[in-house]
Parts: C-alpha cells; sequence; structure tokens
C-alpha cells in the first residue's frame, strides 16, 4: 500500500514538472488571466480653468493677468489605484511637485499653480509616474 502510494505521488510529481517545463501549465488558454494594461496617459493639457472636470481654454502662452492656469490630465486605463506627479518647472528649476491620486478604471485629474508678475518667462510640467518615468512634458510660457 505505502509502495503505491509512494509511485502515485512521484508520478505526480512528474507530470507537473514536466506541464511546468513544457509552459503547458501556465498558457494564456481559456480561463488563464489576462495580462494586466499599462497605465497609460490619455490627454494631457495646459489650460486657463477646469469647469466640471474639462479643461477651458487650452493654450501654451497665459497673461499672468489669469492669476491662476491649471495642468489637466487623464488617464485611461488606469489598471490599479496608483499615482503621479505634475512637476512644475520654471526656467528649469523645480517651483513646485504636486501628487496626484489615480484610481480604475480611467481618471482624470489636475494641478493648478496661481501666477504673480515674478512668474513670467517659460515653464513645464513634467507628469510622472511614481517611479519618475516622464509620460509628457508640456511646454508653456507666462507673459504680461
Amino acid at each position: 500500500m505505502i509502495t503505491k502510494f509512494r509511485s502515485a505521488v512521484c508520478f505526480i510529481f512528474l507530470v507537473c514538472c514536466y506541464l511546468i517545463s513544457s509552459g503547458e501549465a501556465f498558457s494564456q488558454g481559456e480561463g488563464a488571466p489576462a495580462p494586466q494594461k499599462a497605465l497609460t496617459l490619455a490627454e494631457a493639457v495646459m489650460c486657463e480653468k477646469i469647469e466640471n472636470f474639462v479643461p477651458f481654454n487650452p493654450a501654451i502662452v497665459f497673461p499672468t493677468a489669469l492669476e491662476r492656469i491649471s495642468c489637466y490630465t487623464s488617464f485611461d486605463p488606469v489598471p490599479q489605484n496608483t499615482f503621479v506627479y505634475h512637476n512644475w518647472l520654471f526656467k528649469d528649476k523645480l517651483s513646485t511637485r504636486i501628487k496626484l491620486t489615480l484610481q480604475p478604471p480611467r481618471w482624470s485629474t489636475f494641478s493648478s499653480i496661481h501666477l504673480r508678475e515674478a512668474d513670467k518667462g517659460p515653464w513645464r510640467v513634467e507628469i510622472t509616474d511614481k517611479n519618475g518615468h516622464i509620460f509628457q512634458v508640456l511646454r508653456f510660457s507666462i507673459t504680461d
């Protein structure tokens, strides 16, 4: 009885080893989980403001008279809860870094800054993930 039990266990072990080494046990056939899609930036735009979660008056040049501008981003798909950063740089120096939360299945978010006279010149917003991967860079200017 013990010999038959050992033989059966040995046989099952060998079959499992064969299936694993041939890849059949982990094939992408029916019932296997689909590969997870990567976080994807669908839209990014600089604008005067956000109204009802929609960017209003997108542009690349903004007057200081606006007093405030926004960076709008939309991600689709968002495979899992995560976060991204809007890194606002003025004349190639980091001015502010804003952490924004994303939730599945898709998510839109934005960040804003107040404009001052001293802010005239070239700007950019780098949209990055938590690991520093840059999705996109938006360049714009602040003028009179």
